[in-house]
């Protein structure tokens, strides 16, 4: 290039190029030598003083941009009477950027002054640079209310579900926002608390039928006492606090992060960096870093927060919600590694061979910044050959590394042989108004696996770091299958044609030869299934007992600090080991181990219970318009009850009651878990194919009803069915009243 760039050019080239920001890159992109150079360093100065750049050691970086959850402070009405505010906590050193609010109907009244925590949306090319969206004032936290509407003279009334709720709220008729008698609504407090009278409340939501799918999620975290709102307390503490500076850490800045997420991702606790290590010595071999948000300097011992995130335990997501385990200034915002933003960590480097094994790792507490938020899908294109604007510049410097560190790391998980299930995850896809759009089986991209083997690495790097320093820790432990669950998978397994090894110490390369026996086969989801079932639940713990699903020996959570409170205590327990400052494990906490260790298994299968009934309700709301239709689907369990069918299409679990099954009564054996025709000898056990028609669907309680149609692609007899035992059930039944009525004699004369 003969002539200098313009300033839009070179700015513009630098956002493309996040990894090649050195003077000498910008130079050689431009085509600029000899003196030109000198032309070139005083442009980049120029930007530096306007504030379109800053400079960290040899590099220029556009300056930090808004993280998505942001600080603002309200300004006055504009000529055209809009409101616009100001980022409270700008890390940039040029003019900070104009944000435009844009308000919804059931949004308090903003004023000038006013500090409000809001959602951002970037904008380019407009009078502003970013739209906010309020999440809610400073300094308020309304309580907020779910239950059914009833409209009366004054307005109305609010009667919450929530089962020990036995007071009302009322609704003045400026507040009502359009509701109509018995619709679900959510509300929030207005005013102040009142001694005398009923409390009163404005609607912000409507939510329609109780049973619409919008409402499902809502009832299902009232129903199992999930904790939706956060103390004042704890809201003001979070308010309070502070982004994280430089003083008492390693500055990691430097290093080119990258964050991958789904798509809908609003915290980003972990973030990810890989490269060729450059010691000769380990030819072929990598370097691989793991940022994860450093929470525990924000949620100290003792605090506030600190006691509503061990109550909540973890996060709880629903297809169209999440109930957070920190308050969303932290969740959204300071603790949650955005794009271009500064943001406090605790990383762990550790250093791979070219198998894949550890060979090295080391712990620092960090300030790291983001070059780009990445999807899977993203991430995926781009290794793929089909990158886009954002991911273009990052293919040979940051993505290929990582995907090369990941290749190494499969490699070393062939020879640990973790258990290898293939259980497709189900996605719900909702519209704007909470119905269900579609139901789809997410895609597992190698993107995904990527990140959960450098999750795993890590998570493995902290508890043998922990064990090292003889630090008190939470250890993740997954406990290897009882002998009564081993046997009945090894039936399940003979009857299907394959074999499960006996006699020997079970490891899970023997579970893995059972399930490549059944790969590509119609008993293929069966043996899947039945070997999910004979795994005993994962938990948390004080006392190291291995994870056996993974196949480690020393196991502990370090990665979702944000989301679950396991890896805050191990986080601390790095603090204190390192002695990285005062907030890491305290004495009482120690002191406390088992005690949390329960309580946090015992959350986490309390979401889990929450996000399973949600999903069936879904379900249920998306096939009630389908009743009477034929579908198809494999037999997933027996009971004396009748079968357990999980539908193709949607994953949907369906019961065929037995008093729809055939035309015979049918014999149930809890041991060979079959149900067996009395008249035709006709078995049914799970993994056989069945054809069903579609009888009832609950989307209030998520049942589905179905009838048996085929079973194995042979119609089951019609009309109406048996309905008498056959002779010598009724006389073991009159054996049993007459027994039973001995019995109740006896006691009576005692």
């Amino acid at each position: 290039m003969s002539t200098l760039p313009s300033k839009d050019e070179i700015l513009q080239w630098i956002a493309d190029n996040p990894t090649q920001t050195a003077k000498r890159d910008i130079a050689k992109a431009f085509g600029i030598k000899g003196a030109a150079r000198i032309d070139l360093k005083r442009i980049l100065k120029e930007l530096e003083e306007e504030g379109h750049l800053e400079k960290r050691k040899k590099t220029y970086r556009d300056p930090d941009s808004l993280p998505p959850v942001s600080v603002l402070q309200v300004n006055a009405p504009d000529e055209n009477g809009d409101l616009t505010a100001r980022p409270l906590e700008w890390q940039g050193e040029g003019t900070a950027p104009r944000i435009l609010l844009l308000p919804r109907a059931s949004d308090p009244a903003l004023g000038e002054g006013d500090r409000i925590l809001a959602r951002l949306t970037q904008i380019r090319g407009g009078e502003h640079h970013y739209e906010a969206r309020l999440i809610r004032k400073i300094g308020t936290n309304p309580k907020r209310i779910l239950g059914v509407f009833r409209k009366s003279a004054e307005g109305g009334r609010i009667l919450p579900i929530d089962k020990g709720a036995d007071l009302e709220w009322m609704v003045p008729p400026g507040a009502l926002s359009g509701a109509k008698d018995g619709e679900l609504v959510e509300a929030e407090q207005s005013g102040p608390k009142s001694r005398m009278g009923l409390p009163r409340a404005r609607v912000i939501n409507r939510l329609g039928d109780p049973s619409a799918p919008k409402a499902v999620s809502l009832i299902a975290i009232h129903q199992h006492g999930i904790p939706d709102h956060f103390p004042d307390r704890v809201v003001a503490e979070a308010d309070a606090q502070k982004p994280a500076g430089l003083k008492g850490r390693e500055d990691l800045r430097e290093i080119p992060f990258v964050t991958i997420d789904p798509e809908d991702a609003r915290d980003r606790d972990d973030a990810c960096h890989a490269a060729p290590d450059p010691d000769p010595a380990n030819e072929g071999g990598h370097v691989v870093w793991v940022a994860i948000a450093d929470v525990a300097h924000y949620v100290t011992p003792g605090s506030a927060l600190d006691h509503e995130a061990r109550k909540r335990g973890n996060s709880s997501y629903f297809p169209d919600r999440v109930v957070p385990m920190l308050p969303d200034r932290l969740s959204g915002d300071l603790c949650s590694l955005h794009e271009a933003v500064p943001r406090a960590c605790i990383a762990v480097r550790m250093v791979l061979d070219a198998k894949g094994n550890k060979l090295s790792h080391d712990f620092h507490r960090g300030l790291m910044h983001s070059v780009a938020s990445l999807t899977y899908q993203q991430v995926q294109a781009a290794e793929d050959g089909n990158p886009d604007e954002k991911t273009a510049p990052l293919v040979d410097d940051l993505i290929h590394p990582l995907f090369a560190a990941y290749g190494a790391l499969k490699r070393a998980r062939e020879q640990r042989q973790p258990l290898n299930l293939d259980l497709p995850e189900r996605r719900i896809v909702l519209t704007e108004d909470g119905r269900v759009a579609s139901v789809n089986f997410k895609d597992r991209l190698d993107a995904h696996k990527l990140i959960e083997e450098f999750m795993v690495l890590a998570n493995v790097a902290a508890a043998e770091t922990l064990i090292a320093k003889k630090s008190p820790l939470l250890f993740r432990v997954h406990e290897e299958p009882s002998d009564d669950k081993l046997d009945a998978l090894r039936e399940t397994a003979i009857a299907s044609g394959y074999t499960l090894a006996k006699g020997q110490v079970l490891k899970t390369r023997h579970l893995n030869s059972l399930l490549d026996q059944a790969a590509g086969s119609d008993q293929a989801e069966l043996i899947n299934m039945a070997t999910l079932r004979s795994m005993t639940q994962a938990y948390y713990s004080p006392e190291n007992f291995g994870h056996f699903g993974l196949a480690l020996k020393n196991y502990a959570h370090f990665t979702s600090p944000i989301r679950r409170y396991s890896d805050l205590i191990v986080h601390r327990a790095l603090i204190s080991a390192h002695g990285w400052g005062k907030d890491g494990l305290s004495p009482e906490e120690i002191d406390e181990l088992e005690a949390t260790a329960k309580h946090i298994s015992d959350t986490e299968r309390r979401s889990m219970a929450a996000e399973r009934d949600t999903t069936d309700r879904y379900l249920a709301a998306y096939l009630s318009e389908r009743v009477g239709d034929e579908l198809t689907g494999r037999i997933s369990g027996v009971a004396r009850f009748g079968a357990f069918v999980r539908l193709d299409e949607t994953g949907a679990d369906g019961l065929i009651p037995i008093r729809s099954i055939g035309r015979e009564f049918f014999h149930y054996d809890r041991e060979s878990e079959t149900l067996m025709g009395s008249d035709t000898g006709v078995v049914i056990q799970p993994g056989q194919r069945v054809t069903v028609r579609l009888a009832r669907a609950v989307p209030v309680t998520g049942g589905l009803e179905l009838e048996l149609l085929a079973l194995d692609d042979k119609q089951m007899p019609g009309g109406p069915r048996h309905t008498s035992r056959p002779v010598r059930r009724k006389i073991a039944k009159s054996k049993k009243k007459g027994a039973k009525v001995k019995r109740k004699v006896s006691r009576t004369r005692r």
